[in-house]
């Protein structure tokens, strides 16, 4: 079987793309840290749930561990590595910058010299819609400059894109890197909006609306991400001998190297997506309503024409659907036996 790495492999995204490549017939190697950034229960939930897969095995171990990184690609020569560990949140890098800056842009650079050192065909890595900080012209599209973080967090994703390009021109090492948009679903991160609403509507407490719920986000279901993943793995990127360096595009180069936006590529007002929660729940959200906070932008929209046409598949979940989906499994997974 094909070996595979997938870093974060007890993430939200980790957890279900691990599953799916499982199930695909990769050999699955995933590695986390465990880190307590947020509940350690529920990351420990999503690897008993990937331990009944037979092609799946796990190793504790972190990013940042150097010879722990390189022992473990000279030990599995992986063909295909998909970088998913990092250390996520905006607001959390306003408080906790170091965290980002060693796990992010430390952690990436072990994975990319394990794959130079090894023979990896294909370094698939996640960056974040954030990089688009303070552009306005929407939709986001990959060929926009994007010079203009308003984050650590979203900075350290610019870093690690411009980190791929160099050893795809230095060391013709073929690199994605994937700009997700918002993605929520089952198994989610508790510190994700979807996660903290359902929670506190629950529990008859008050929900933060932040920028008075005139927020847009273009919220991208997490099986839709997984699917485009998927696709995306025997596609490493060539170079495009086309590429004008007088008129540089951005989302691909003359070295092995591209970009891709995975969004639902149709934006939601944060109070609709309440309203949608309210629906699966049964209950009505009681609001706080606050202005946005430093280092959140106030809409992302996914232009998503140049994943489409390099892999034929485009996110197209509701927001209804998805967050019904998060709903049931959340009542199941914490035994909620009925809403009051």
């Amino acid at each position: 079987m094909t070996r595979i790495l997938i870093t974060g492999a007890a993430g939200f995204i980790g957890y279900h793309l691990s599953k799916a490549l499982c199930k695909q017939g990769y050999s699955v190697t995933g590695i986390d840290n465990l880190n307590d950034y947020y509940d350690v229960n529920l990351k420990n939930s999503r690897l008993e749930d990937l331990a009944k897969e037979e092609n799946f095995t796990f190793k504790k171990i972190d990013l940042c561990n150097h010879e722990g990184i390189d022992e473990l690609f000279a030990e599995h020569r992986f063909k295909y590595v998909i970088n998913l560990a990092a250390q996520a949140g905006v607001r959390y890098s306003l408080t906790n910058p170091r965290a980002y800056t060693q796990s992010n842009i430390d952690g990436f650079l072990n994975i990319l010299e394990g794959c130079r050192h090894y023979g990896t065909k294909h370094l698939i890595y996640a960056s974040s819609s954030s990089v688009y900080g303070a552009n306005t012209k929407m939709p986001f599209s990959v060929e926009h400059n994007v010079d203009h973080p308003v984050s650590l967090y979203a900075a350290t994703k610019k870093a690690n894109e411009l980190m791929a390009h160099t050893y795809s021109h230095l060391y013709n090492l073929p690199t994605t890197g994937l700009r997700f948009f918002t993605v929520y679903g089952p198994y989610g991160r508790p510190d994700m909006a979807l996660f903290l609403f359902t929670k506190a509507i629950i529990e008859g407490k008050p929900i933060d609306v932040f920028n008075y719920g005139k927020m847009k986000r273009d919220f991208t279901y997490v099986d839709d991400i997984v699917e485009a993943i998927v696709r995306l793995v025997p596609k490493a990127p060539k170079g495009n001998p086309d590429w004008d360096s007088d008129a540089p595009n951005p989302a691909d180069s003359f070295a092995p190297y591209k970009i891709y936006n995975i969004g639902n590529n149709n934006p939601v007002e944060l109070t609709a997506f309440i309203e949608a929660i309210e629906k699966a729940l049964g209950k009505k959200a009681e609001k706080n309503m606050l202005p946005i906070q430093p280092g959140d932008v106030p809409a992302t929209y996914a232009d998503v024409d140049a994943l489409m046409k390099e892999v034929d598949f485009k996110p197209n979940t509701s927001i209804e659907i998805g967050i019904q989906n998060f709903v049931d499994w959340y009542l199941e997974y914490y035994k909620i036996k009925e809403v009051h």
